[in-house]
């Protein structure tokens, strides 16, 4: 099946670089730094171990801080230099194209036979995109629900092989079986190969960016989140949502996992009609993020173009 999206990259293979953050850079010259001393003058290691305890402890509150960018780059908001083209046509905007400004719906946990069918007709009613980060067992089982979220021009993330919770304890090895596990059965599936990847419950550690590198994979967190997982309560989920909304934001919902109203539905049923109302009245077009990727990559261009303001 021929991939809805253009390919943002020379080929599937391609590797983007991996840059050690300044944290990274600083955690390794540390080490280092405490083995000489601990050689030099052995009467002073414990202040060697102090030190790199301390750095472990900096490195481990990074990783369990979704929204930090101190391991790595990570999405929290859409580029700001990747705003999205202003409609030419009174159609209504949908998957790449948008009117500014734009926020990004991110869907994690699914697919799931019982909810996300109907997540995809109320995008639809509302002329909406969003992002799926699926998880990769549940794509293996639902193959089908996989193929209809791309082919109803959405896109889908890597969320992970198993979602394991002890996803931010794994090394190099174990994180690369997760992430490609994945990888692999997204792409058979649907014919896409996932741009973006969420880590599960957002916790991560220092290995993880290096992994994401070589398969070319950009993480994304988000702005703010309903913990629909958690609360069954509509009204206080679309209030974590809209409160101080802008444009630029990613949002988090659940397809997978989704906690109850006290009727029995899923919370995200309730919720998404009312959030994509809101965003209508507040002329903010959700889009995907390889649609904002895509914009933020074709601006540095677009500008220097003869002509361009």
């Amino acid at each position: 099946m021929g991939s809805l999206h253009p390919p943002l990259q020379p080929g599937p293979s391609a590797r983007r670089a991996w840059r050690p953050s300044p944290l990274i850079r600083g955690s390794v010259a540390l080490h280092v730094g405490a083995a000489g001393l601990a050689l030099v003058r052995p009467d002073l290691w414990p202040w060697a171990l102090s030190a790199v305890v301390a750095d472990h402890l900096a490195l481990t509150a990074a990783g369990l801080s979704p929204r930090s960018r101190l391991l790595g780059p990570n999405w929290t908001h859409l580029p700001a230099a990747g705003g999205v083209p202003m409609r030419t046509s009174p159609a209504p905007p949908f998957a790449g194209e948008a009117a500014e400004p734009a926020i990004a719906i991110t869907i994690d946990d699914g697919p799931d036979p019982e909810v996300t069918p109907r997540v995809l007709d109320l995008l639809d009613e509302h002329h909406a995109a969003a992002t799926f980060f699926c998880i990769g067992e549940r794509v293996a089982r639902h193959p089908a629900l996989a193929r209809a979220i791309v082919e109803r021009r959405h896109e889908i993330g890597n969320h992970s092989h198993r979602h394991t919770m002890r996803f931010s304890l794994l090394g190099p090895r174990g994180l690369a079986q997760e992430v490609a596990g994945a990888q692999q059965v997204i792409c058979a599936a649907t014919g896409e190969v996932p741009r973006f990847f969420r880590a599960p419950a957002g916790l991560r550690n220092p290995f993880l960016e290096p992994v994401l590198a070589r398969a070319n994979l950009l993480l994304a967190s988000w702005t703010r989140r309903g913990f629909d997982t958690l609360n069954g309560s509509a009204e206080v989920v679309l209030g974590r949502l809209t409160r101080h909304l802008a444009a630029g934001d990613i949002l988090l919902l659940h397809d997978g996992h989704a906690a109850r109203t006290p009727s029995g539905t899923p919370v995200i049923l309730e919720v998404l009609p009312r959030l994509l109302r809101a965003l209508t009245a507040a002329r903010l077009a959700p889009i995907t993020l390889r649609a904002a990727l895509a914009q933020s990559l074709a601006a540095p261009a677009q500008a220097s173009l003869p002509g361009a303001p």
